[in-house]
């Protein structure tokens, strides 16, 4: 396996050219926030991500986790590393400065937790499920629980989980069936839980578990989950940890990829019920949970850009390492990066982690905007548009993982099917990203039907009409105008499928569901192009102005044409799919699959 080097100058590009890193900094609260703060952090981050956690990525895979007796031991250097990550603040920086966090904004911290998961996604989940946590407490907690809980979580002291699913259950929470006994002022939790990343870990000194649970008189359904907080070890008052708590991990799963992150069955109540404190008012569980959905799925979109980063990185050092034949029309060998289509995969491979890149920032600063302007209006038009592409992000993004993945396995020819050159681990690691935290149809269905339906449509016809005012100051630059046109039908095609969308699913949502995962990969791939082309802008504005290095520039130009020649064009056969192929979808008998 290659090493990791973060890309700092695709990232500092991405953050300032479509991210609006000056409007983002001038936002209250945001005062200390500097080029060159911002620069420093990059630097060290990418230190810590290559020199610490990336030589861990692939012994982590091989070795993996091992629990015996409930109790689970991570791969050499994991918990060192860990120690070290939260000694330098790490694990702390995207945490709020009133419990110990740095309280930078999402459009900083995001490309350093791109960092983390590039160098080390098994290791950084650790982190992002504890942030989630964090998040979860911090809005629906007493503030004797936020007093209690997130000063040692945000310090990486105690780690964090979230228990939702059970056998059986799946994604339909309503299935839930662990249960919570009242007992005075606390909970009698008793039932099983599967599928809990680093439920069980040596790293930490406690775990904080979020668990979803019934009370007895609970409604059925959605409707009658709470949430309580399970510590693995009791707190006492004074924040000491008291006596084990009933409860222990029954098992960790064997795994397709990401080995070196232990997922845990939690078995609550053995010996009579573990202990649990409710969080916020009773029944509103998953509601609460719903609080941090937003950043937990642009933290997974975050992964499919990661590890079609490590891909494209892995791919691109092998292709020029490489020597084999003659490219068409050369005398002499040379590496298989000049070959027509090694050259092609490639391209391909960095058009689209740019475009990903470029989502999921953008998506950031906008949850800047909503959280911290001043201007009301400003902020709800922030939040919509975040509401909006949340599940594009999710859903494009790792969808695209595991293709780019996939296809830096293609680049090594036979030594990419080899583990040990690594490409393989990053096709592994990249497929569980579209199943966790929502697969792709329910982020599919999210996009359909709460977040286009639901408003008649007003949150994307407002991001159309944002997009058509770019393609128009874009034709005004020589160097870009193509790009403007070429985003022209595309963009028409995405505003017909939003219409349709919104006359069709009150009365034949089957009908829209059917079209919903196509409806995410057009969406994806015009917001993806429309920001690549504000990148295009930028880069040709710089070289123009002769300013920055003319061959970086160069690229962000030639990206965004690749994207537009070979990916843009397949919006077409989207549009069809959802609009003309969605009916023989929605009408299909399965049984007719079963002979």
């Amino acid at each position: 396996m290659t090493a990791y080097s973060a890309p700092i100058r695709d990232m500092l590009f991405t953050l300032r050219s479509v991210g609006d890193f000056d409007r983002i900094a001038a936002l209250p609260g945001n005062e200390d926030v500097s080029d060159d703060l911002v620069e420093a952090i990059f630097e060290e981050a990418g230190k810590f991500a290559g020199d610490v956690l990336a030589p861990l990525n692939q012994p982590g895979d091989v070795t993996g986790c091992v629990c015996k007796d409930g109790v689970v031991t991570t791969p050499d250097g994991v918990k060192a590393a860990f120690a070290s990550f939260c000694a330098f603040g790490w694990h702390a920086m995207p945490a709020k400065a009133e419990y110990g966090g740095q309280g930078m904004p999402a459009l900083v911290s995001t490309p350093v937790l791109e960092m983390w998961k590039a160098s080390n996604m098994a290791f950084s989940l650790c982190q992002m499920l504890t942030i989630g946590a964090i998040s979860a407490i911090d809005h629906h907690g007493s503030e004797a629980q936020k007093a209690l809980y997130l000063p040692k979580m945000v310090a990486g002291t105690w780690t964090g989980t979230m228990n939702l699913t059970e056998p059986g259950a799946g994604s339909d929470l309503a299935a839930v069936r662990t249960r919570a006994v009242p007992e005075g002022d606390v909970y009698r939790i008793t039932g099983t839980k599967i599928f809990i990343t680093w439920g069980e870990n040596d790293v930490a000194e406690n775990i904080v578990h979020l668990v979803l649970a019934r009370l007895p008189d609970a409604p059925p359904g959605v409707k009658g989950i709470s949430l309580f907080i399970a510590p693995k070890f009791l707190v006492n008052p004074d924040g000491s940890l008291g006596e084990r708590n009933d409860l222990v991990c029954a098992s960790i799963e064997h795994k397709l990829g990401i080995h070196a992150s232990p997922t845990a069955v939690m078995s609550f109540g053995e010996k009579g019920g573990a202990l649990g404190y409710l969080v916020g008012e009773a029944n509103r569980g998953l509601e609460y949970m719903f609080t941090m959905m937003n950043h937990a799925r642009l933290n997974v979109g975050l992964e499919g850009v990661a590890i079609s980063e490590r891909a494209y990185q892995q791919a691109r050092s092998y292709a020029f390492e490489r020597v084999q034949g003659r490219p068409i029309g050369e005398a002499v060998g040379k590496p298989i990066a000049y070959h027509p289509d090694v050259k092609r995969m490639l391209l391909d491979m960095k058009s689209r982690v740019e475009a990903m890149r470029a989502l999921a920032y953008y998506a950031a600063s906008q949850m800047d905007v909503a959280h911290l302007s001043p201007d009301a209006a400003e902020a709800k038009k922030a939040q919509a548009r975040v509401d909006l592409l949340i599940p594009v992000v999710k859903g494009w993004c790792t969808e695209n993982s595991i293709d780019i993945a996939s296809t830096g396995v293609q680049v090594h020819g036979g030594m990419g099917f080899i583990e040990e050159t690594g490409a393989a681990q990053h096709f592994r690691d990249a497929r569980i990203t579209t199943i966790y935290e929502g697969t792709t149809a329910i982020q599919a269905n999210d996009l359909v039907g709460r977040k286009i339906a639901r408003d008649g449509g007003a949150a994307a016809r407002d991001l159309i009409a944002e997009i058509e005012v770019t393609m128009a100051a874009s034709a005004g630059i020589p160097e870009v105008a193509a790009l403007a046109k070429a985003l022209s039908e595309p963009l028409a095609h995405f505003a017909d499928s939003v219409e349709w969308i919104v006359k069709n699913n009150p009365a034949a949502p089957a009908r829209t569901a059917a079209a919903a995962v196509p409806m995410l990969h057009l969406a994806g791939i015009v917001v993806g192009f429309w920001l690549l082309v504000k990148q295009a802008s930028v880069a040709a504005q710089g070289l123009s102005a002769g300013e920055g290095d003319p061959a970086f520039l160069k690229g962000k130009l030639a990206y965004a044409r690749f994207f537009a020649t070979q990916i843009l064009p397949r919006t077409q056969a989207l549009f069809r799919a959802i609009t003309q192929g969605s009916e023989d979808v929605e009408s299909f008998d399965p049984a007719l699959l079963a002979g």
